[in-house]
């Protein structure tokens, strides 16, 4: 029987420096890999690090036995803390390839493998020598089998969509093939020759990238150039516009043009005319460089103007009238609401207009009325090409298709797509210019095998160039559609995929593919070509297209993986916008990848209504096909080590039952009827604690992390009496152990709480082959979901006075109530209204009672000098302090009251949990902080331990 010690992620994770880490990395932008190609829903590179570390490295207490003494737990402690200092080294974005950290952590996944072969000696598949290969089935982005690969490992990721298996091939399949390589590419004109530098990694192939886009650039703007002149600024136009004087006479490079949708007046009057549909009237909101646009209206013809200085309030609104689809009439304010625009656009009578032209200036933007001549290019132009693929009937992700825009070539306008498709011709013809280059360079081997075939010559190396400019087309078509808004703030063109759909505009700003800005192949590039410096290229790396119900390759390898999240992402449809750019540059280098028109719909794991008939339908799909899948993973994975899964909240239910969420739930029941115990649940997080406190009753992490075991083929079922026993014996110390009430320790935060606790029990519950109720039925995961979350505000035992208060903020909050209600709630706790008064918590006077907010409590209070100090007024002085003076002062006021220490702690996570069920956002935050520090409070406590003379707080300086 294979032995399979307890891994670090089943027992404990330093969740505080790896969601910092996360929260950190939303940030980076340069040389991240998600520069290298949009897709959804990433999960960050610090969290999959620590992910993948934590589940292959043994959790130090395993070696002592199932009974310790507390010398082997203090020692298991030690070096379970020196394990977290690697972790909190390795998470750091600063840390992506430091090879000191790294090297540690590799360091420690061998040490752990060689253990765990020394406990199976003897059984198949457990070398000492060769560390397991890691597979993600479900690989996306593929931030995860990156991350495997940067740990050492030989990395294989798969995925059904062939724009996932593209970006997973060009992170970590392609560049470990051409590592060390020099770049055989011409240097763009006047650009010397750098002969000395080393070319490590996938710097030598970034810099070919760079060379041949460079090349591409130039090439285009000969061919198509016209289309995108200058501006020449006239004194004409600047007869009232003193900003334009300096620039008289010069040529300004536009930057965009923003366009208006227009349709028919529906006012009989004006129905010959098209009129604007204008959501601002606004071009820059920068203090001292505002601009904005004025309709100037004449009989039934209207005309824009480009005004500067401070819009008046009516611009800010446009012709919109209120939210959603709702317009007026620029000439009659007749209202045009959402059916009649999409009569307009199914109709085909929706136009365009001018708006504006942005150019770039010596001393910043510069705004100019519509010029005829340029309107007039882009009615001019005729593409040769046009992507007619449909879009997906499905109005809650794809809002154009209602307004008459059906296809992906209707998204943009004939300019952007004679573009584009310059563009994309210019890839094949850089394919054989960089092949006659790698050939005449004479470093690649003898091999003319192309690289869908695993050729590493020169052929291969034509094909990866190919790969990652083909890259820079789809973040060029990103910010190259018509549903791109203009930002008055940034004064700069939004991309499309700002939210995770396709959505109507009704003005959007049109980019200068020559203007070296956002919009700008050349700028496109430039992150790709960043991304690639930071690649580990080191390992050998694997990605294919497979369906992760069929797939083979997860067989004995360690497996770590992000599926879909029932129905909040359409991956499928979404992607499409890519595939057909992708599919017309890189269907010769991957013919069968790019086989099909469109990507793969029917097998795809998403519970989409439109694509199922139905809600119901849709979550039966999802439901049997991901039990299919996991049920996959749990036979095929490698024993030794547990199966890690991520899975994304998004719109969650919290009441007074607890926290619910009916995808994942579902999620849940698939994975534990698949054959899987999860033995462990770790939140996630990357949104800033500001946006995840805030705003409504929703406080979740952005993703939790299952821990999953095989569960044995022989489990029994068992009762929901007994069920139920097991978690009362169980829950309350596993809840104790994720607030970590030591000095120094790491604990779970209050925020977290709710889905950390759902780890230990549905250990309990998935251990079994089912859990019975009364009648014979299956208990399912939303009822014990309910029941493990009864645990996290039961069994709290105070102090009689912090008990009223507790139960009184349950019921009025901060709010009054009456004095006599809180007389018979008193004298249940065997208390008097006075005595609560007396201990400074509650005011009671005129017929009503109500809870002293702890912004109210005295700063002069001295504990000691009163002899009366419920659990309630401790843990509000030490929020008071801990919020105004900081971690320091509140661990030296706690250790005046030490031994109120634990209630206080204890009180802190029991209100978060009550404000957070009541939408008290901001309550909610001030308990999870004073949680969260709480094991830097105490350790300052501890320090600051002294014999305290009578003025007590007096030295505090408080």
């Amino acid at each position: 029987m294979i032995k399979t010690p307890k891994k670090l992620i089943e027992t404990a994770l330093p969740l505080k420096a790896i969601n910092e880490a996360c929260v950190r990395e939303k940030s980076i932008r340069h040389g991240h890999p998600s520069t290298l190609h949009l897709w959804w829903a990433r999960r960050p590179l610090a969290a999959a690090r620590a992910v993948i570390f934590a589940q292959m490295v043994n959790d130090p207490l395993e070696k002592y036995g199932e009974h310790p003494t507390p010398q082997q737990r203090s020692a298991a402690t030690k070096e379970r803390n020196r394990l977290f200092g690697i972790l909190e080294e390795l998470v750091k974005w600063e840390n992506t390839n430091n090879e000191e950290v790294l090297k540690k952590a590799r360091e420690e996944i061998r040490k752990s493998w060689r253990e765990t072969c020394e406990l199976n000696q003897g059984e198949p598949g457990f070398d000492p020598d060769k560390l397991p290969a890691f597979h993600d089935p479900f690989a996306g982005g593929g931030a995860i089998p990156l991350e495997a690969q940067r740990l050492g490992l030989e990395s294989h990721a798969s995925d059904l969509n062939p724009v996932a298996t593209m970006i997973c091939k060009a992170m970590i399949e392609i560049p470990p093939k051409f590592a060390g390589r020099k770049p055989v590419g011409p240097l763009p004109r006047d650009e010397a020759e750098r002969c000395t530098r080393e070319w490590p990694g996938a710097t030598g192939l970034a810099e070919d990238v760079r060379r041949y886009g460079h090349w591409m650039r130039e090439e285009a703007k000969r061919r198509i150039g016209h289309l995108y002149p200058p501006v020449e600024v006239t004194a004409e136009m600047a007869k009232d516009r003193p900003d334009l004087k300096p620039y008289v006479g010069q040529k300004l490079t536009v930057i965009a043009w923003l366009w208006a949708r227009t349709v028919k007046s529906p006012h009989p009057q004006f129905s010959h005319v098209d009129v604007p549909l204008v959501s601002s009237f606004v071009l820059s909101s920068k203090p001292g460089k505002e601009a904005w646009v004025e309709p100037i209206v004449e009989g039934d013809a209207w005309r824009f103007e480009v005004r500067v200085g401070k819009p008046p309030k009516w611009a800010e609104s446009g012709t919109k009238l209120g939210r959603g689809a709702n317009f007026k009439c620029l000439l009659s304010d007749a209202p045009m609401d959402a059916t009649y625009l999409r009569q307009e656009g199914q109709a085909k009578r929706m136009g365009c207009r001018l708006m504006a032209i942005v150019c770039e200036g010596g001393r910043g933007r510069v705004f100019l009325s519509p010029i005829p001549e340029h309107e007039q290019i882009i009615f001019s132009t005729v593409p040769q090409w046009r992507p007619m693929v449909q879009l997906p009937d499905d109005p809650r992700n794809f809002w154009t298709p209602a307004y008459g825009l059906t296809t992906y070539g209707d998204l943009f306008t004939d300019r952007q797509l004679v573009a584009l498709d310059t563009f994309s011709s210019l890839v094949q013809l850089t394919r054989k210019k960089a092949f006659a280059a790698a050939q005449a360079s004479k470093q690649f081997p003898d091999d003319s095998r192309p690289l869908a075939d695993g050729g590493e010559g020169a052929q291969a190396y034509a094909d990866a160039v190919c790969v990652f400019l083909s890259f820079g087309i789809d973040r060029l078509a990103d910010l190259t559609n018509t549903i791109c808004s203009w930002s008055t703030s940034a004064t700069q063109t939004v991309h499309m995929f700002g939210r995770q759909a396709i959505p109507m505009a009704w003005d959007y700003a049109e980019n200068n593919v020559f203007a070296e800005a956002a919009g700008d192949l050349k700028t496109s590039l430039s992150s790709i070509i960043k991304a690639m410096w930071n690649f580990p290229a080191a390992s050998s790396g694997q990605a294919l297209q497979a369906d992760a119900q069929t797939q083979v390759l997860s067989k004995e390898k360690v497996i770590s993986t992000d599926p879909p999240y029932y129905d909040n992402i359409d991956y499928a449809d979404l992607s499409d916008f890519f595939y057909i750019w992708m599919r017309r540059n890189l269907r010769d280098v991957y013919p069968s990848l790019f086989a099909t028109v469109v990507t793969p719909k029917a097998e795809e794991l998403v519970a989409s209504p439109y694509r199922h008939g139905g809600s119901d339908a849709a979550e039966a799909f999802f439901l049997d096909g991901m039990t299919s899948a996991m049920h996959h993973l749990a036979e095929l994975a490698q024993p030794a080590y547990p199966v890690t899964i991520y899975y994304a909240f998004k719109q969650s239910g919290t009441n007074e039952a607890g926290t619910g969420n009916a995808g994942w739930e579902t999620f849940l029941e698939a994975v534990i009827r698949a054959g899987f115990s999860i033995t462990g649940t770790w939140p996630m997080r990357t949104e800033r604690q500001g946006r995840m406190i805030g705003n409504g009753t929703n406080a979740l992490a952005s993703s939790i992390v299952l821990v999953c075991r095989k569960r044995a083929e022989v489990a029994p079922e068992t009762t929901r009496r007994e069920f139920l026993r097991e978690l009362k014996a169980v829950m309350p110390d596993a809840l104790e152990a994720m607030r970590g009430g030591e000095a120094g320790a790491v604990p779970v935060a209050p925020v977290d709480m709710a889905q950390a606790a759902i780890g230990p029990g549905m250990q309990v519950y998935s251990k079994y082959a089912a859990v019975l109720k009364a009648d014979g039925t299956r208990m399912s995961v939303h009822e014990a979901i309910l029941e493990i979350n009864r645990y996290l505000d039961a069994g709290e035992e105070f102090d009689a006075e912090t008990r009223f208060c507790r139960d009184w903020f349950q019921e009025h909050e901060w709010k009054e109530g009456r004095s006599g209600e809180a007389d018979v709630l008193a004298r249940a706790k065997g208390l008097s209204v006075a005595r609560v008064v007396d201990a400074g918590v509650l005011e009671s006077q005129g017929g009503n009672t109500r809870l002293v907010k702890w912004q109210d409590y005295p700063e002069d209070y001295d504990p000691l000098e009163d002899d009366h100090r419920p659990a309630w007024e401790v843990c509000h002085h030490l929020v008071r302090i801990h919020q105004r003076h900081g971690t320091g002062k509140a661990g030296e006021f706690l250790s005046l009251v030490p031994e109120q220490g634990e209630a206080a702690r204890r009180l802190a996570y029991l209100l978060y949990t009550i404000c957070e069920r009541k939408g008290m956002a901001e309550d909610a935050r001030v308990y999870n902080e004073l949680a969260t520090g709480w094991g830097d409070i105490l350790s300052s406590s501890i320090t600051n331990a002294r014999p305290v003379p009578r003025q007590g707080m007096l030295d505090l300086g408080l």
